[in-house]
């Protein structure tokens, strides 16, 4: 049965819970364009396309937004509570701080599943969606992906590099290009330019460089000799095309592209379960690989490694003297290149498996993530709630600050157990629960404190505690060594 002190804390709850969602969204989602504002200037992009980014951007921050919209809006409203001395009354009425927490302790939960089925059927959708369109503005405006000062290699057979571009994106200064020479397998081909313009053709097929003041470089001649022809020219103008075909996908399709943050928790089970069979399939490959080049482990037996001649065993040290002067030589090149080929083989198998060992660290990640951001707004909940009622300070001053302190920690420690699980320091658990097995103690702490009045963040209680310290100190006089 819901009571009138039910009634009014989850009204005083929802409007800052609200307002603070919407806020973190908004703060979250201008990252996105923050990084990218300067090149969506004069793109040409219509609204619609626009808007489509922005609506894709915010979803996919929802799962984020939400823990910090938590921690903000508990943190306020106790904070409120107790600011207007209504927690006091609460109190003094005989009601526990967990009684008076218990409707926003059920919200906090239904938030928490709210969050996982948010990050497991909406955010992997979201992301796909969210990277092909991306992908479509940057074919149709390949300027959009061109940065100053970074070599750009998404054009097959080039890398561009661009000193300077100007705010229409279509003056650019100090261009560098590198051709790979096709004919032969000599150094690439160099062109430089003071400046130029850069545009798309009407057919959106090829990317066109205009450029001025420049020379280009070009070595010419067989790869097995020295004997090979230097040209250098100069212009005042030259035109270089670029066909976009080799990256081009018309009206990108979801299949064109895969990530584990693409995926929904059944898809990650059934990944998961196929690489960790890794292990087995390596060692059959392994065996299939090397076996071929030492044929004599077949007759492997007993006594294969004895030398059972008594003269053998007394001139011979080392296994080299047992092979005759005539054939040394070759006996000794036939099995270094044996070892060499086997040495190729498993350097190859080992790379690989590498790779795949790191995919699987990638989806474990993202199977765990599906349930530490949903598990971290009750995490956030319990810190912000017995934190308001012990500062009892409402409005957006304190509780903001203290919200973005306990959130900041939160994402370091995030990022810091998924830099630990990537770099193979530790596993997939402990990594991506880092942060929670970190912050559920000091939320324990705080609900510990809120229950017994703590006056852990009362500046009038620590004042009054150095001044008795410092009356301490003064009056304090040291014991006189007899003599």
């Amino acid at each position: 049965m819901i009571k009138k002190l039910d009634i009014l804390i989850i009204r005083s709850f929802l409007g800052p819970f609200l307002a603070a969602l919407l806020i973190s969204l908004f703060v979250l989602t201008m990252q996105f364009f923050w990084l990218y504002i300067d090149d969506f200037v004069g793109k040409g992009l219509d609204l619609f396309v626009i808007l489509k980014l922005v609506g894709l951007v915010i979803l996919f921050w929802v799962p984020m937004a939400l823990p910090l919209a938590l921690l903000f809006s508990s943190i306020m409203t106790f904070g409120n509570l107790g600011e207007t001395f209504e927690l006091v009354a609460i109190k003094a009425s005989g009601i526990p701080l967990l009684r008076f927490m218990r409707p926003l302790t059920i919200i906090a939960i239904f938030i928490c599943g709210l969050a996982f089925l948010f990050a497991n059927n909406i955010v992997p959708v979201v992301n796909l969606k969210l990277s092909a369109l991306k992908y479509d503005i940057i074919v149709a405006k390949p300027a959009f992906d061109i940065k100053e000062g970074v070599f750009y290699d998404k054009i097959e057979g080039f890398v561009i590099k661009l000193g300077k571009k100007e705010k229409n994106d279509s003056v650019i200064r100090n261009v560098v290009i590198f051709e790979k020479n096709r004919d032969n397998l000599l150094q690439d081909n160099l062109l430089v330019a003071e400046s130029g313009i850069m545009r798309i053709t009407r057919d959106k097929r090829f990317l066109e460089f205009v450029l001025k003041n420049g020379w280009r470089y070009e070595e010419k001649g067989a790869y097995n000799t020295v004997n090979t022809q230097f040209t250098r020219m100069g212009f005042k103008e030259y035109k270089k095309v670029f066909d976009l075909k080799s990256f081009k996908l018309t009206q990108t399709g979801d299949s064109a592209f895969y990530d584990p943050k693409m995926l929904s928790l059944r898809q990650l089970d059934k990944a998961i379960d196929s690489l960790t069979d890794i292990d087995s399939f390596y060692i059959a490959r392994s065996e299939r690989e090397v076996t071929p080049y030492l044929p004599f482990a077949k007759y492997a037996d007993t006594g294969w490694a004895k030398i059972d001649s008594p003269a053998l065993n007394k001139t011979a040290k080392v296994f080299s003297q047992l092979i005759p002067d005539s054939i040394r030589m070759q006996v000794l090149d036939a099995g270094s290149t044996q070892l060499a080929s086997i040495k190729g083989n498993l350097s190859v198998l080992a790379s690989d498996y590498q790779e795949r060992y790191k995919q699987l660290l990638k989806h474990e990640i993202e199977w765990h993530k599906k349930f530490t951001l949903s598990f971290a707004c009750f995490v956030m909940f319990l810190i912000g709630a017995p934190l308001g009622s012990i500062i009892r300070k409402g409005g957006l001053g304190a509780p903001l600050v203290f919200a973005i302190i306990f959130f900041v920690l939160f994402h370091l420690f995030n990022t810091f157990g998924e830099k630990f699980v990537t770099s193979q320091q530790t596993g997939p658990f402990l990594g991506m629960w880092l942060s929670t097995f970190v912050l559920v103690p000091v939320g324990i702490f705080l609900v510990f404190k809120a229950m017994r009045d703590s006056q852990l963040f009362n500046q009038e209680f620590y004042y009054r505690l150095f001044k008795k310290l410092r009356a301490f100190l003064v009056n304090f006089k040291p014991a006189k060594k007899s003599s």
